[in-house]
C-alpha cells in the first residue's frame, strides 16, 4: 500500500506557520502531493520551538509537516516575492494563514498570483475570514473556538468553559482547507478542456475561517436555540440530551468511557449491572425520559464499576455488547494492538537539533485506503533543507543564480 499516492502529482506551496494551513499541507502532502513550505530566514516556522522538550526542533513540528519540503524565503524582500511568484507558475495550490490583507501588503494576493498562473488554487485560512466586520481582527484559535460556540459547551456546568487538550480549532480549519483545496482541484479538472467554463478567480479562492469551521461541528446548536429557544450548557462527561453515556470510575482507579444510549443497549446495559428494575422503568424507555434521570443512572452505573477493575468491567461489557472503552495514554496508544495492526503507529529515528532519539513513534496517515494507514514518507523537515533542490528543480535556476539567493537570505 505504500506506494498509493492519489494526488502525485499535484505541487503545493505553504505560506502558513502555527498549525491551521500546515495541517491542510500535511495532509496533501500525506496523499502525494509535493508540498514546498516556505519558511522566515533564520527561525522559520515558530512551531518549530512549540512544545519544545529538547533540541530546536519539536515533535510537534515534525508531525505537522511531515512529507513536505522546506525551503528559506524572505517575503519581506524583493528577491523572496520575486521567487515565490516564480514558484506560483509551478504550482496548483498555494496555502496561507496570514492575517488578511498580509500578502496584498507583500503585493502577493489574490490578484497578482493569479497574474502568473490563472489556473491557481488559493486557499487561505484566517481567524474569520477573509471578508466581514471581523475579517481583520487577529485571532488565534482558542479566541475562535471560543466565538464559534464550541469553548461554551466545554467542561462542567459550575466552572468557567476549559478548553481540550489539543488546538482543535486550528485542526478542524486546517481539514476544511484541504477538503476545500481537493474540492477546486477537481471542479478545475471537470471543467478543464472545455474553453467557456474555466474556473473564474473567485470559484478559486478557498476562505476558511477558524470561528466558522468550530461552528460547523456544532451540530444543531443554533437551529435548537432559534426554533425553541434551547440553549444548550456544559454539562461535563455528559453529552446534551443523551443518557446514560459517560466516564466512571472503576475499582482500581482508573476511568472508563461507557456509552449505553440506545434503547435496546440500555436495557442489556442495565442487566449487566444488576439494575433489572432501571432497564424494564417505563419511564426509562427514550433518550429523553433518561436523560431526565441522568443522576440516578450515573450513579447506579458507579456504584458497578466501583466494584471492579477497570479492565474486568471492559470484558463484561464488551461481551454484552455494550460500547465502552479505557481512556487511553499516550503510552496505551502505541501500545494497543488495533493501532498496530493498521500501521497506526510508525517509529523513525529523529533528530531533535541536539541528539538522534532512535524509534520515536508517531500516529499515521489518516483516511486508510486498503487495509492499513499509508507510510510517512519523510518527518517535518530541517528548516531550508530544500532550499537548493526547489530552486534548481522546480525553477530551473542555476548554481550561480542559486548562490546569489543563497547570500542574499545569510544577510542579516
Amino acid at each position: 500500500m505504500t506506494d498509493v499516492a492519489p494526488l502525485a502529482g499535484i505541487r503545493v506551496l505553504e505560506l502558513g506557520n502555527f498549525i491551521a494551513a500546515p495541517t491542510a499541507g500535511r495532509m496533501l502532502a500525506d496523499f502525494g502531493a509535493e508540498v514546498i513550505k516556505v519558511e522566515r530566514p533564520g527561525t522559520g516556522d515558530e512551531l518549530r520551538n512549540w512544545r519544545l522538550h529538547g533540541g530546536s526542533t519539536s515533535m510537534l513540528f515534525r508531525t505537522i509537516n511531515r512529507n513536505k519540503k522546506s525551503i528559506v524565503l524572505d517575503l519581506k524582500t524583493d528577491l523572496g516575492r520575486r521567487t515565490v511568484l516564480e514558484l506560483v507558475a509551478q504550482c496548483d495550490v498555494v496555502l496561507e494563514n496570514f492575517r488578511p490583507g498580509t500578502l496584498e501588503k507583500w503585493g502577493l494576493g489574490a490578484e497578482a498570483l493569479n497574474a502568473v498562473n490563472p489556473d491557481l488554487i488559493l486557499t487561505r485560512v484566517s481567524a474569520f475570514g477573509q471578508t466581514g466586520p471581523l475579517s481583520q481582527r487577529p485571532g488565534f484559535a482558542a479566541v475562535a473556538e471560543a466565538m464559534g460556540g464550541f469553548r461554551n459547551l466545554v467542561g462542567d456546568p459550575d466552572r468557567a468553559p476549559v478548553r481540550v487538550g489539543v488546538s482543535i480549532g486550528d485542526s478542524i480549519a486546517g481539514l476544511y482547507a484541504a477538503f476545500g483545496s481537493v474540492m477546486a482541484l477537481f471542479q478545475r479538472e471537470v471543467r478543464r478542456g472545455r474553453t467557456d467554463a474555466a474556473l473564474a478567480l473567485h470559484e478559486r479562492v478557498i476562505d476558511v475561517a477558524l470561528n466558522e469551521a468550530m461552528l460547523s461541528m456544532m451540530e444543531s446548536l443554533v437551529p435548537d436555540y432559534s426554533a425553541y429557544g434551547v440553549a444548550r450548557e456544559r454539562v461535563g462527561g455528559r453529552m446534551d440530551g443523551i443518557a446514560p453515556t459517560n466516564a466512571y470510575m472503576c475499582g482500581d482507579g482508573a476511568s472508563i468511557v461507557i456509552a449505553g444510549n440506545a434503547d435496546a443497549i440500555y436495557r442489556r446495559y442495565m442487566q449487566v449491572i444488576g439494575r433489572d428494575d432501571l432497564g424494564t422503568d417505563p419511564g426509562l424507555q427514550t433518550n429523553a425520559a433518561r436523560w431526565l434521570r441522568r443522576d440516578e443512572l450515573d450513579a447506579a452505573i458507579g456504584v458497578w464499576t466501583a466494584t471492579l477493575t477497570a479492565a474486568a468491567a471492559l470484558k463484561i461489557l464488551e461481551a454484552a455488547g455494550v460500547p465502552s472503552g479505557p481512556i487511553y495514554t499516550a503510552a496505551d496508544i502505541c501500545a494497543d494492538p488495533q493501532y498496530q495492526a493498521r500501521n497506526m503507529i510508525q517509529r523513525f529515528d529523529v533528530c531533535d537539533g541536539a541528539q538522534l532519539l532512535s524509534g520515536v513513534e508517531f500516529s499515521g496517515i489518516v483516511p486508510v485506503i486498503g487495509d492499513r494507514s499509508l507510510d510517512i514518507r519523510t518527518l517535518g523537515p530541517d528548516l531550508g533543507q530544500h532550499t537548493r533542490e526547489v530552486l534548481a528543480t522546480v525553477l530551473g535556476k542555476s548554481e550561480e543564480d542559486i548562490e546569489l539567493i543563497m547570500i542574499e537570505l545569510e544577510r542579516p
